[in-house]
């Protein structure tokens, strides 16, 4: 890999600084501005102080100190050039500051006694207690009026909202925009601005806009999102846009703190108004104000584990006997279990309605996110805007309105408003920096080191590259090995949109030096919808020939068989199938979420490597060996799967998990007599997979699946159930079975994952600074084996496989169920997963193991 590396231009360079930070989240220089920052401690003990309010005097501006003490303001208005440092106990403290420029300021309040008596503003862990905490009361009154605040507790209610997402690349200094690897790209820094999070200057370089209209329904309870209007920066010849806007919208959910439970970064953090915050969360009362006209207590809350996934902030809680949160402000410890996560702000504002309901009128998020989580290093600032207005509550809405399946719709001309729309539906206008986004996006797509920079990343990090209409690859696939073919190479790609966004062609050829056969494959899809084959939702046919070797009982995850990682394998796997396949398969999805699939199917399966296709006469006795199994299907696969989204990547897609189940149904009649078919058969099969969110301890995914064959059929054409001998560990296969191991006609399967996200290690001094993750998995699989289907009563039907000493192979599972089990450590390094897997059942089996350690390469926040 290495010699690739050092000889690549100057563009993988630029990719390196910028492209990277585009897929995990382009007006004028940016005016001098005067930025404070600091810490606050307290005098004596110089432990931290949160909450600390800091304004600027003779001004309204200002903000408070989180939970590390550490605070930073941009100055508006200079008032009397002097800031104010207060917190009840503390003595008030004053100092002045310099103007235009980025100033660092280190602030040491002393304590006083007055007031102490009535709250605990700050101590030692041993001191704080629930019992008699005037701040525990408070929050026990917000939560038991929680349901009366709640919008979701109202009959009906509708809004228009409008959210704006932005992506910025931070700390942008002088050295980093002389670099020789920006000398075309210059006029991309003409739009820089900074950081209301960090205060450091960032290039913009995403920026999605979205307006829609809201309707709620309590009874039967439904939620639809009509998007009058959606608009963003345009990268679609290098990025699945949608999938990316997918993606963040998945890592920027909307925040409801009236929930137990809130989602943020594809993680379940536990609310400050959770029925359990008491236990999970310290509170205290900050000071008494008035906000809008109505008197409110400022109210402080953290975790009191600070790896937790849980925030730190301030809430304002109106004391006018509803308990309402008025406002709140909040983020995440410095030490908490989360990767990349540098900081993290989020507001939100609640304003009464005409019938003095309180609803959010503002909602805003900023996460700065760093791959070393270094001060020094760039990373990426991502920010959600999203404002409110025209609240209509408790006024029935048609029933129209929730007939669409989906939750969110897409209006027509949605994504072709034009700028006359925009200027009317922004709730506020863009600025000059945010204008010139969308200017900058077309502009450097014009650059040639740009292009030629974006081909070099489409073969290093989707596996594809581009040459004219034709794209090269996938890169992992060129060279593999395995026991049958030996030393393989292989080389393939396909035709692009821009050559016909209609027809697509699919090809490679494949050659291995052990067995001297070249293998292949061809596929032509015509296009029926509007939008790319490689974009959802999918509407195509599909006419494709394969030749190609495979192993039974293998099924891979977003990956190809013959990746090279994929080559070394535990345990003997020379038991492998030459397949030859004719498919003709009718793909229609749709954003309701319901998806099916049509596929007539030719299989011949041809025994290579040790295995054989071998059964005894039926007159003579004599045993006879058949060089193929051939078999003509029609399939029909029907799939649920609610508000799903994937990123779209080049050889396939990978669904952005949420909170809603997926439903599948397939079933395949097998005909004879046609294209040389022996067997008439059906199978049908069923699956269900859903994650449930358990915070605080984290979330389980939870598969189960079963079918069955009607027919009688030979042993190739039975359920071969998914094993791997690979050293990779896989989610829904079974880590310690062998290949062919166990076939079954008809069979039941379940898959649990708990992931702990750190529960446990979080609360063990010096292993909660690795970060680590604890994983628990269970598989299980009942099964079995007709008589009609069982070769050692039928001696017509192929034999099942066995070693050199005549020991079978493969079995069913008539005996008892197939289980394994697995302790897993995750986020090693923020990036690995290591699993101590142990086969519960089937011990005796020939070429088994009862444990194992599997690996797995997995990035999280």
């Amino acid at each position: 890999m290495k010699r690739y590396l050092y000889s690549l231009p100057q563009e993988i360079k630029f990719l390196n600084n910028i492209f990277f930070f585009l897929l995990c989240s382009c007006a004028f220089v940016a005016q001098s501005q005067t930025i404070i920052k600091g810490k606050i401690s307290e005098n004596k003990t110089n432990e931290a102080i949160p909450f600390v309010n800091v304004t600027i005097l003779g001004t309204t501006q200002g903000v408070q100190s989180d939970v590390n003490g550490n605070f930073m303001i941009t100055v508006k208005e200079y008032g009397s050039g002097k800031i104010q440092f207060s917190s009840v106990g503390y003595r008030n403290e004053i100092k002045s500051f310099k103007k235009d420029i980025t100033q660092t300021i280190v602030i040491r309040l002393t304590s006083t006694t007055q007031n102490l008596s009535e709250v605990v503003v700050k101590g030692k862990k041993d001191k704080y207690r629930n019992k008699d905490n005037p701040a525990v009361a408070l929050i026990r009154k917000v939560i038991d009026h929680k349901d009366d605040n709640r919008k979701e507790g109202l009959d009906y209610y509708q809004y228009e909202k409008y959210e704006k997402l932005q992506l910025d690349l931070s700390n942008i200094d002088d050295a980093y925009k002389n670099k020789k690897i920006f000398k075309n790209f210059q006029f991309i820094f003409d739009n820089l601005d900074t950081a209301k999070l960090t205060g450091k200057v960032s290039l913009p370089l995403y920026l999605k806009e979205t307006v829609s209209d809201v309707y709620f329904r309590k009874s039967p309870r439904e939620e639809k999102s009509y998007i009058k209007g959606e608009k963003k920066v345009g990268l679609e010849q290098f990025l699945d846009n949608n999938g990316m806007g997918a993606y963040l919208n998945r890592m920027y959910e909307d925040v409801n703190i009236y929930d137990n439970n809130i989602s943020l970064l594809s993680q379940q953090f536990i609310s400050p108004i959770s029925p359990l915050s008491p236990t999970f969360y310290r509170f205290v009362i900050l000071d008494t104000l008035q906000h809008d006209g109505v008197k409110c207590i400022n109210l402080g809350f953290s975790p009191r584990n600070q790896a937790d996934f849980a925030f730190v902030g301030t809430m304002y809680v109106a004391m006018d006997s509803s308990y309402a949160v008025r406002r709140i402000k909040m983020g995440v410890p410095k030490n908490i279990n989360l990767n990349f996560v540098m900081g993290m702000e989020i507001e939100q504002e609640f304003q009464p309605t005409a019938n003095k309901f309180s609803m959010l009128a503002k909602d805003e998020i900023i996460v700065e996110f760093n791959l070393f989580k270094t001060e020094n290093s760039r990373g990426v600032i991502g920010k959600r805007a999203v404002s409110y207005r025209n609240y209509k509550l408790n006024n029935p809405i048609d029933n129209e309105y929730f007939k669409p399946i989906q939750k969110n719709v897409l209006t027509e001309n949605a994504y072709v408003r034009d700028e006359s729309f925009w200027n009317e539906a922004r709730h506020q206008q863009l600025s000059r920096v945010e204008t010139n986004i969308y200017q900058m996006a077309d502009s450097i797509q014009k650059v040639p080191a740009f292009k030629r920079a974006m081909k070099i990343a489409g073969l290093f990090l989707f596996g594809y590259s581009e040459f004219g209409t034709f794209e090269i690859g996938p890169v992992n696939t060129f060279y593999s090995f395995n026991p049958v073919e030996g030393f393989r190479l292989r080389l393939g790609g396909r035709t692009m949109a821009k050559l016909n966004p209609r027809l697509y062609f699919e090809t490679y050829m494949a050659y291995g030096f052990k067995d001297e056969r070249w293998k292949g494959f061809g596929a032509l899809t015509y296009n029926l919808g509007k939008n790319s084959i490689y974009e959802f939702p999918n509407n195509y046919l599909r006419v494709s020939y394969q030749d190609e070797v495979r192993i039974p009982g293998q099924e891979l995850q977003f990956i190809q068989e013959d990746n090279f990682l994929l080559s070394f394998k535990r345990g003997v796997n020379d038991k492998m199938t030459y397949n030859k396949v004719l498919r003709v398969d009718y793909r229609k999805e749709s954003r309701s979420g319901i998806s099916y699939e049509i596929g007539l199917k030719n299989l011949s399966q041809e025994a290579a490597g040790s295995l054989t296709f071998q059964k005894v006469g039926k007159l003579d006795g004599i045993v006879i060996t058949d060089k193929t199994v051939t078999s003509t299907e029609l399939s029909f696969n029907l799939r649920f799967a609610p508000n799903e989204q994937f990123y779209q990547g080049k050889n396939y897609r990978i669904p952005i998990i949420n909170k809603y189940p997926i439903f599948q149904a397939r079933y395949t009649l097998g005909i004879a007599n046609i294209l040389n078919s022996g067997y008439n058969f059906h199978n049908i099969t069923l699956r269900a997979n859903k994650r449930f969110f358990i915070s605080p301890i984290g979330f389980t995914d939870v598969t189960a699946e079963g079918g069955r064959i009607f027919g009688k059929v030979p042993y190739p054409l039975l359920m071969i159930h998914r094993a791997n001998q690979s050293y990779s560990y896989q989610l829904e296969s079974y880590n310690l079975m062998n290949f062919l191991e166990f076939v079954s006609d008809q069979y039941a399967g379940l898959f649990v994952d708990h992931y702990f996200n750190g529960f446990f290690f979080n609360k063990i001094p010096l292993v909660k600074k690795l970060k680590l993750r604890e994983i628990i998995t269970f598989k299980a699989l009942y099964g079995s084996l007709s008589d009609k289907n069982n070769p050692n009563l039928n001696p017509d039907l192929y034999k099942f496989p066995t070693n050199e000493e005549g020991q079978l192979l493969t079995h069913s599972l008539n005996n008892g169920p197939y289980m394994e089990a697995s302790i897993g450590i995750g986020n090693i390094l923020k990036f690995f997963r290591v699993d101590l897997v142990k086969r519960l059942s089937y011990l005796d089996n020939p070429q088994v193991s009862e444990y194992g350690i599997r690996g797995r390469f997995k990035m999280d926040f």
